[in-house]
């Protein structure tokens, strides 16, 4: 398996990406760090990334899947409204990859509207809103694995369970 994780430029969940990667490394899943700009991402306690392929020069049919993660930089870069992420989704969602998202970033697949009837595992109020309006099922679960493949974990402090039964479950 091969997934894109995908990171704001700032302020991203340092933790998050450090947990995704680590249970990517024990089930051997390959993965490429990806974003929208070319420099160094800094996450919320200092961590930094340089994304190894920008998103949009991505192809596709080589990942499985992707992972969002969370993070305050994906409101403050509104990374939710960025038209280019959201046709990815809608691009991933069509070819029936797995659009695994972590907290905040839930907003994403709700904006790209692949969500309707999907349950979706989120604490984050904004994203609860956007997930009724855009016809989908907020859940107080840890996680929900849909059948169109889009996968929400709650927040951070359900991660490193969700990880490893999302996982599983995928077939990693």
């Amino acid at each position: 398996m091969k997934f894109l994780i995908f990171i704001p430029p700032k302020n991203f969940r340092d933790e998050s990406i450090a947990l995704v990667k680590l249970f990517f490394d024990k089930y051997g899943v390959r993965y490429r760090i990806t974003g929208y700009n070319t420099g160094e991402c800094v996450g919320t306690h200092g961590a930094v990334y340089v994304p190894d392929l920008n998103a949009s020069k991505a192809y596709l049919d080589e990942y499985d899947g992707i992972v969002l993660i969370d993070g305050e930089g994906n409101d403050e870069y509104k990374i939710y409204d960025y038209r280019p992420l959201l046709d990815m989704l809608l691009l991933l969602n069509q070819k029936k990859r797995y659009i695994i998202s972590i907290g905040n970033s839930a907003k994403i697949p709700a904006r790209a509207n692949i969500i309707k009837d999907a349950k979706i595992a989120t604490d984050d109020k904004e994203a609860k809103r956007l997930a009724i309006l855009f016809h989908g099922v907020p859940s107080d679960s840890s996680y929900e694995i849909n059948s169109n493949r889009i996968i929400t974990i709650r927040n951070y402090g359900e991660l490193e369970e969700s990880m490893q039964r999302i996982l599983e479950h995928i077939g990693a």
